[in-house]
């Protein structure tokens, strides 16, 4: 267990790098702190926009001319983060474990005193990277999409080395009929998972599809209900970007759900080394350039946009709302993912 107390802002930090539980801890009379100025818990980082899939929702629209983060870039971020105390990685793409570099980025991740997860579509995984795998990450998501051979060879081939599995399904008013169905009847591959997670369809990317927003099914209460209710082999999570049908649709306690960290406690760095409060940005903002040592730190402090997220989730822009202190007024880029009808 790594504990960090942060004396001047009142609050502790607890991170269990094994088992990957984190949580934060309030000195008494104090309250939850609502950003960390002392920098970001969590990195996502686009190792590489490099992906020989071409799906057309792909939100970063990666494919085989994407490019790759040189490892000496990638060295400079991971230094700056383990100096400011950063728990966690979260390694993205196009498809990361297909970075030239990538076994070389895992390794030097948890060297540094860092644990790195990853998100694969499945595709490109060795044995040797699932052996360094193996000895260097917390876990790993692989993408869900049909006809999900990919995903079903990966899940065999980590959970036979016993990795950490999570499964990450993009949810919309298509999809979500198989998400029930996974549900009602879970499928084989998903024995053995840690969990699925269900990321909130959101209109960016390579192609945009504005009839398959999830705020345009009629089964959304069906779905919330049984994904928050049901009894399943595995766990069951959410994107920050569902929070707001969580609230909206269930019962479940506000302890359980947290608001979107973007530019709070998490950054997201690009392949061509710029930050930005949140991944789903990068196509529609010039973001933030690192300077050539990789520091990210004052860009954390001093930059407009990062100030702009917080001042929307700190903002009344739903006041009046029972749920706005876990919402946070929803998502600041896309309103039209919000699921509770505003």
């Amino acid at each position: 267990m790594r504990l960090t107390h942060y004396k001047d802002l009142g609050y502790s930090t607890i991170f269990n790098p094994k088992t990957g539980f984190f949580a934060r801890i309030e000195d008494k009379g104090k309250t939850e702190p609502f950003w960390s100025p002392h920098g970001p818990e969590l990195l996502d980082i686009s190792i590489t926009n490099w992906c020989d899939n071409n799906c057309s929702f792909c939100y970063r629209s990666s494919n085989q001319n994407g490019h790759h983060m040189a490892l000496s870039n990638y060295k400079k971020i991971i230094d700056r983060a383990a100096e400011i105390g950063v728990l966690q990685v979260a390694l993205g793409g196009g498809n990361p474990n297909q970075h030239p570099d990538f076994i070389k980025i895992l390794q030097y991740t948890k060297d540094s005193g860092i644990v790195p997860n990853f998100t694969t579509n499945g595709i490109g995984l060795s044995g040797t990277i699932i052996s360094v795998a193996q000895e260097c990450c917390g876990a790993i998501a692989v993408s869900a999409y049909s006809p999900y051979t990919e995903m079903r060879n990966a899940i065999t081939e980590l959970l036979t080395v016993k990795i950490k599995v999570n499964i990450h399904f993009i949810l919309d008013s298509t999809s979500i009929k198989t998400a029930i169905n996974w549900l009602t009847k879970p499928p084989d591959f998903l024995s053995g998972v840690n969990a699925l997670v269900f990321l909130n369809y959101k209109p960016t990317g390579r192609e945009i599809f504005k009839e398959r927003l999830l705020n345009k099914s009629p089964l959304l209460q069906e779905f919330f209900e049984l994904a928050t209710t049901g009894k399943h082999s595995f766990k069951i999570g959410f994107d920050s970007c569902s929070v707001s049908g969580i609230f909206a649709r269930t019962n479940t306690s506000s302890i359980l759900v947290e608001g979107c960290d973007a530019g709070r406690f998490s950054m997201f760095i690009s392949e061509d080394l710029k930050a930005y409060p949140c991944s789903f940005q990068k196509t529609i903002h010039a973001g933030d350039s690192l300077d050539e040592n990789g520091d990210f730190l004052g860009i954390w402090h001093t930059s407009e946009n990062f100030k702009s997220f917080r001042n929307y989730f700190s903002s009344d822009t739903c006041s009046g709302c029972s749920s706005q202190k876990s919402c946070l007024n929803g998502c600041p880029l896309f309103n039209n993912i919000v699921l509770c009808g505003k």
